[in-house]
């Protein structure tokens, strides 16, 4: 099949040359042909953006289900697949199965599981799902415990070039917590962990991969030990890298208060003081790139008291939405938000897309950066709308979704 599409009249969001510049783009066969300024053929179909800026379609590394309306709403092209799913992917035929699952609209990139169900004990076989189409190995939810299983993990993936992802909070401190320990889980009488329970994870597993010679991707990070940690392991020059998410940045533990579920997420709500760092972290470029975690839950999951409730938020849709409030903010720039959107999760991982170089694949998304909107968990493409920002009035919305040259919903 064949696409050819011509985007005129944009504003251009290059995270390569880290410029906005004024033009169009020219699709061909389903791959770009030109960027900027350039003659349109008479044959080619065309959509004038009208001033809207067009960039890279955006990669989301970690979703934990595959909610394609949800993905085309918010300008993701690729969505790279947790491991935790039912049944756990640790083995090449599940691994090649969910790669099928969203194509040809969206490319599914399964993460296949370290260790067999996810269980933490035995070391699943990396080797046979990466041929499966596995482009990452990783813990799932959970960190594992046994530091002897770990480092193997990390040895074989080293000889494989697989980056390990790992989810980092010592199980032993946060086991059973549902919040941060500190003055707002006190008061409402919540199980909570110390914050210091994702450092120690860092700290361990950033010493197996210097050991091991692994590539060591963190998930998500929230506190201000653990982006010292990684701080400290890139100036040394070691292959460590760390995600977070908009919630994160966005909100606190004081969001938990009225014991509201829809923000019992994982790793939890950290303090202010905390959130602050992550502010930092993502200035000076300790944090490599932005991921939605998108998890949706139905009621059965998140109407329950809030300690029974899974974690969890929908939040694939809202990705772009959130993160661009960061930019109104003047903690980054615009190119540099598409950069940790888009063409860092697939330079981590060796993914095509995130970028507008003539000749890549054409997954882009048309966009208003000041489109104003407010969320609704009612209304979300989502399978299910459990976001901590419903009523939100927010500014910036994806306009179109294009895959391969196709619009797609």
């Amino acid at each position: 099949m064949t696409a050819s599409l011509a985007i005129l009249n944009a504003r251009i969001v290059d995270p390569s040359a880290g410029t906005i510049t004024d033009g169009g783009i020219l699709v061909r066969d389903r791959r770009i042909a030109a960027v900027g300024l350039f003659e349109c053929p008479a044959d080619v179909p065309r959509i004038d953006a009208g001033g809207a800026h067009v960039a890279p379609g955006l990669i989301d590394l970690g979703v934990f289900a595959i909610d394609l309306k949800a993905f085309t709403a918010g300008g993701i092209t690729r969505a790279v697949l947790m491991p935790d799913q039912s049944p756990p992917l640790d083995h090449a035929a599940l691994v090649q199965r969910a790669a099928a699952a969203g194509k040809p609209d969206l490319w599914i990139h399964p993460l296949a599981a370290a260790t067999k169900g996810l269980a933490g004990a035995e070391m699943a076989e990396m080797g046979l799902m990466k041929a499966g189409g596995a482009c990452a190995v990783a813990t799932g939810r959970r960190w594992i415990a046994d530091s002897g299983v770990m480092y193997r993990i990390l040895s074989y993936a080293r000889a494989l070039d697989l980056l390990v992802i790992s989810h980092a909070e010592d199980g032993g401190l946060s086991a059973g917590a549902v919040a941060t320990e500190g003055e707002y889980a006190t008061r409402m009488g919540l199980p909570a962990a110390p914050a210091i329970a994702e450092a120690m994870a860092v700290a361990r597993d950033i010493m197996l991969a210097e050991q091991s010679g692994a590539r060591l991707h963190f998930r998500q990070l929230t506190t201000k030990r653990a982006f010292d940690m990684v701080r400290d392991a890139k100036q040394r020059g070691l292959p460590v890298s760390c995600g977070i998410s908009p919630a994160h940045l966005l909100l606190s533990d004081i969001a938990v208060g009225g014991f509201r579920t829809f923000a019992r997420l994982s790793p939890p709500l950290r303090s202010e003081d905390d959130r602050q760092a992550a502010l930092e972290a993502l200035a000076d470029g300790t944090i490599d790139l932005i991921c939605s975690s998108h998890d949706p839950l139905g009621p059965e999951a998140k109407r329950l008291p809030f300690a029974d409730a899974d974690p969890g938020m929908s939040g694939a849709e809202t990705l772009l939405s959130l993160s661009l409030a960061l930019v109104r903010d003047g903690r980054i720039g615009l190119p540099r938000l598409i950069e940790m959107l888009s063409a860092t999760p697939a330079r981590l991982l060796d993914l095509p897309g995130g970028s507008l170089a003539v000749g890549a694949e054409a997954d882009l998304i048309l966009f208003d950066p000041d489109k104003p909107w407010r969320i609704s968990s009612d209304a979300m493409a989502s399978h299910a709308g459990n976001t901590p920002f419903d009523g939100l009035p927010v500014q910036g919305k994806v306009l179109r979704t294009i895959k391969g040259g196709v619009a797609l919903g």
